[in-house]
């Protein structure tokens, strides 16, 4: 006998469909799943005889092989378990029939329960796309499922639950989307730009920042505030859009890590990994590979603390996944492309001790170790920052005082203001914000006057600037006057983004050896 049915596999944040196909014949006892399955698919056999055992059906003596089609594309983990259980009842004649417009993941336990998979947003919308209108589900992964809209989403609890809607005895009441899921939780953050005293200069670096998109490194003593600037980023970000809380919440599906009560982001990702973290941790691997943490910071921001600590390959790994928006990873067997359109943002203190440049502590770091420290950080990353921010030492009456201090919400509205321009600006074309306008559009979309041109041609060349800075001082122009609500770039706007790139003159290209 002869069964198939629908259902979905991943391959990096895309789903792809699968036909699960089963035969029974009288021969010698057997149980083979081909079709390029990993280690969880084989072991699935295990699961399924066990769950059709304990729901009171039998396992008759023969030759079963289940296929999953396609034959020639690998197929990874455990979501196969319940076609593949529904597969074999049917192609031993102890289920009537299967819906042919109906689509199925989920893993099985030895009891028969339904366990939640990951992925299934992403199986979601390939299925919508696919016309198919049913999606049977875990119960735990519905609310996610039925974020797609115009898909028909089944909560299945476990297998008896399944086979009694399949019979008609008892059908599984379908989930429906909660709007509220959007809403809650969203412009709701612990940390507030309110909290963090003085450093007006580095707020400014800030919302500049997040209104374009930028890169941005923060450099100063310890305890001057730069990882509490860094933390309060997300709250004066711009609300996540649906597309770009389904963009990302796909990400951390496929990752795992979504909550059943919160099946969609309602906020942009900060994600701040140890230093310790290793160069496949931050781009994604692993045998089967999964996302890292620049995939899912994306739409959100990548925080770097304590940037020098970090292991010099894993820093170079980030060299084009800033550049590109997206991280490939290949593999013997396997390829995928993950996005990670993020903000990058790091802290770092200026030398060893940390007190170079403090007005009251001295520095106990000799020009060797300050020049080893400095050049963990290379020129190529170092250039893909946008602005470069010193963070000075606060004094007393700036802790204490009665100065009123911006909010996130205040500052936030502004943001807003200046990416609601630039949302109209690049209204017909792919662009997202400042940060990626592409080097070939500056011309278009970066007009200057005049004296901005001379200004900024005067400093090119005295400050011995790479093509790359050029098109960031240019980029972070650009959102100043944003935030100016001005059409062109003028002087006063050249001036103040070259304010933010004078640290690596500082720092970096310094003569140690005096």
């Amino acid at each position: 006998m002869y069964s198939c049915l629908k259902s979905y596999g991943i391959d990096g944040i895309d789903a792809f469909p699968v036909t699960v196909e089963a035969t029974f014949g009288r021969a010698m006892p057997g149980f083979d799943i081909v079709g390029l399955p990993d280690a969880a698919i084989k072991e699935s056999r295990l699961r399924v005889q066990s769950s059709i055992r304990l729901c009171g059906y039998e396992l008759p003596a023969g030759r079963i092989t289940v296929n999953l089609a396609p034959a020639s594309q690998r197929k990874f983990g455990p979501a196969f378990d319940l076609p593949i259980f529904l597969a074999v009842l049917a192609a031993t004649n102890q289920l009537s029939s299967l819906p042919e417009d109906a689509a199925f993941v989920g893993e099985l336990s030895l009891s028969g329960q339904i366990r939640p998979v990951n992925g299934v947003l992403s199986m979601a919308l390939r299925a919508k796309a696919d016309g198919i209108p049913a999606f049977f589900v875990p119960e735990e992964n519905a609310k996610e499922a039925s974020i797609v809209e115009g898909l028909t989403v089944y909560p299945v609890s476990d297998i008896t639950a399944l086979l009694a809607h399949l019979n008609g005895s008892s059908p599984i009441t379908p989930v429906e989307f909660d709007p509220l899921l959007i809403l809650s939780g969203a412009n709701q953050f612990e940390n507030d730009l309110a909290d963090v005293r003085g450093q007006h200069f580095a707020k400014r670096a800030l919302e500049i920042a997040a209104a374009g998109g930028h890169n941005l490194l923060l450099i100063g003593p310890p305890g001057t505030g730069k990882s509490m600037l860094a933390k309060r980023l997300p709250s004066i970000l711009p609300k996540l859009s649906f597309r770009e809380a389904i963009e990302t919440t796909r990400i951390y599906s496929v990752a795992g890590m979504l909550s059943p009560d919160h099946p969609i982001l309602s906020t942009r990702p900060f994600r701040s990994p140890h230093h310790t973290v290793s160069p496949a941790g931050l781009t994604g691997g692993g045998s089967s590979p999964v996302p890292g943490e620049i995939s899912l910071a994306h739409n959100g921001v990548l925080f770097l603390d304590e940037l020098p600590e970090f292991q010099r390959q894993a820093l170079e790994v980030l060299r084009q996944p800033i550049e590109d928006n997206q991280v490939t990873i290949s593999r013997a067997t396997s390829r995928v492309t993950y996005p990670c359109s993020m903000m990058f943002v790091a802290a770092m203190n200026p030398c060893p001790c940390g007190y170079r440049g403090h007005p009251k502590i001295a520095c106990t770091c000799s020009p060797h170790a300050v020049q080893k420290y400095i050049s963990r950080i290379s020129g190529p990353l170092l250039d893909r920052i946008d602005l470069h921010v010193e963070v000075a030492p606060l004094e007393f009456s700036s802790l204490t005082g009665e100065s009123h201090e911006e909010s996130s919400a205040q500052v936030r509205a502004r943001v807003e203001a200046a990416r609601k321009i630039q949302h109209e600006r690049f209204s017909s074309t792919s662009i997202t914000c400042n940060a990626r306008i592409p080097a070939g559009s500056l011309g278009t979309y970066c007009p200057t006057t005049e004296q901005a041109q001379q200004f900024l041609r005067r400093a090119f060349d005295s400050m011995g600037m790479s093509a790359r800075a050029y098109d960031r001082i240019l980029k972070v122009s650009r959102t100043i006057a944003d935030l100016a609500h001005q059409q062109v770039i003028d002087k006063p706007q050249i001036a103040e983004a070259l304010a933010y790139r004078t640290l690596d003159q500082k720092y970096w290209y310094e003569d140690y050896s005096l």
